[in-house]
């Protein structure tokens, strides 16, 4: 039995028709799969993966966050879906159907998560989309639970595959670590103990709160939206003085406007790409910086692309929000374990140089704000935001959240996208005995964030990359593939005539 965080019952609380919290991903197959099979592996792999048969139980008068208890059976058969497309079953009829079933709220009255088998692809191809709301995974625990339905090899019955731990900024090596057997299901909590927990934490929360205050206000000018308030970073420096802890001072260039900025709709659109990792790994070491530098960069050149084709592109640079793990190397979380499960991750913000025309230039703009983001950001205490948000009172937290994002992202949005890149295998993996061509990423669009979601995921020599968006305000989200891969041709033929 476990209790949702402050962090992820957050998740649940924003949630509106036009903010939806899915996070997912889609594998692309060799050829047709059935359902049957798809079925056959479910039922032999749930006992193994906990996220997939837990739903949420409400506490009682919302006096404190719902807990997650095991389904005694889940239901199979309303979990996985089927579907066709019509011919010719090509890229951007995908795109449309991936949209359509992202934009769908979960039943918060069943374990969080939907299958469809998507059928009638080109080329005699199957498609499998699998979406997880993010209360109960973030962009790493949502593709351990994918890679727990993958095996390593074609051979029916073989050991699934899991991610191994790596940087974020980084491709992971092989998808060899042993996987867990099978969990226990959990008794489930009863009224009297959860009231009981309820008031136990009501009393913690002036403590919880004391604690985010000792934690954060040396890091004020680091928090999205707080660092722009008026005399965040005279607070955080002079902390910092006197606790004899000097950082170098993170530039706050100003969020501009652009098509991206405002509240979105509840429709989204969907595209996706095929990177070549050997053309990243080329500038990377050609240039002295990471893959994640490489990503940035790429994302950096495509949106200025995008933005001038709109005649809207900035003098100044746009802001990007870069998710950074907590995960440890060998446990769960940076700085303090706990959770296994659920949202161990946070957000920063970072200059993303679209106002730059020189390719080479974007690039070293990127490597130099990357390295003074890692500076303050790998010190970071783990627990700083979940102390501040285990300390407001659980009834509030829902209207509190809602409003506050509906504010936020009318008056002072704190980026104007998300650009990620979560690590993955380099070796190929298999659904049924049927090999993974590819695994494209769906995320995240709030009106806070930003209308556009680049996600990356490595995988077998590729950069597979999800570009999830609000459809209103970029409705053209097929230019972004093709804006992407001009933008590394750039930054190759800069190696080419080195």
């Amino acid at each position: 039995m476990r209790q949702l965080s402050a962090l992820d019952g957050q998740f649940l609380d924003f949630e509106t028709e036009a903010n939806v919290a899915n996070v997912a991903g889609l594998a692309i197959l060799e050829c047709e799969v059935s359902r049957d099979e798809l079925f056959v592996l479910l039922k032999e792999r749930l006992g193994r993966i906990e996220q997939l048969r837990r739903r949420l139980r409400d506490v009682p008068f919302r006096l404190d966050r719902p807990y997650w208890v095991a389904d005694a059976e889940v239901d199979l058969d309303y979990h996985l879906r089927e579907l066709a497309l019509p011919p010719p079953g090509d890229d951007a009829q995908l795109g449309e159907q991936v949209a359509r079933l992202h934009e769908r709220r979960l039943d918060r009255g069943r374990p969080l998560w939907e299958m469809y088998l998507i059928q009638g692809l080109a080329g005699g191809r199957s498609a499998v989309y699998t979406k997880l709301h993010h209360a109960a995974v973030d962009g790493l625990g949502g593709a351990d639970v994918l890679a727990a339905l993958m095996d390593a090899s074609a051979e029916p019955g073989g050991e699934p595959a899991g991610l191994p731990a790596g940087p974020a900024d980084e491709p992971a090596g092989t998808p060899l670590e042993p996987s867990r057997g099978p969990v226990p299901p959990d008794p489930p909590p009863g009224l009297p103990w959860m009231l009981a927990r309820s008031a136990a934490h009501a009393l913690a929360g002036p403590v919880h709160g004391l604690r985010f205050l000792a934690g954060a206000l040396p890091r004020l000018d680091e928090i999205p939206v707080v660092s722009r308030l008026p005399g965040a970073g005279q607070v955080s420096r002079f902390t910092r003085w006197l606790g004899g802890r000097p950082l170098p001072e993170l530039p706050h260039p100003p969020v501009p406007r652009t098509p991206l900025s405002g509240p979105i709709s509840a429709h989204r659109r969907f595209a996706f790409a095929e990177l070549s990792l050997d053309d990243v790994k080329r500038v990377k070491n050609a240039f002295g910086v990471t893959v994640n530098d490489v990503v940035m960069t790429l994302a950096a050149g495509a949106l200025r692309r995008w933005l001038a084709a709109r005649d809207a592109l900035p003098a100044e640079p746009l802001i990007a929000g870069v998710p950074f793990s907590l995960r440890g190397p060998g446990g769960p979380e940076r700085g303090g374990g706990g959770l296994e499960h659920g949202n161990q991750i946070t957000i920063m913000t970072v200059p993303l140089p679209t106002h730059v025309a020189d390719a080479r230039r974007r690039l070293d703009e990127v490597h130099a704000s990357m390295k003074r983001l890692k500076t303050h950001a790998d010190p970071v205490p783990a627990g700083w935001l979940r102390e501040f948000t285990e300390s407001l009172p659980a009834a509030l937290t829902g209207l509190a959240d809602r409003a506050a994002f509906a504010l936020i992202g009318q008056a002072a949005p704190p980026m104007n996208l998300i650009v990620s890149n979560v690590p993955g295998p380099q070796v190929p993996l298999y659904v049924a005995g049927v090999r993974l061509l590819a695994h494209y990423p769906v995320s995240v669009v709030t009106g806070v964030s930003g209308g556009l979601n680049i996600t990356v995921f490595s995988y077998d020599g590729r950069l597979d990359v999800g570009i999830i968006a609000c459809r209103e305000m970029v409705p053209d989200v097929w230019a972004v593939p093709g804006y992407l891969k001009e933008a590394l041709k750039e930054l190759t033929a800069l190696v080419d005539t080195a």
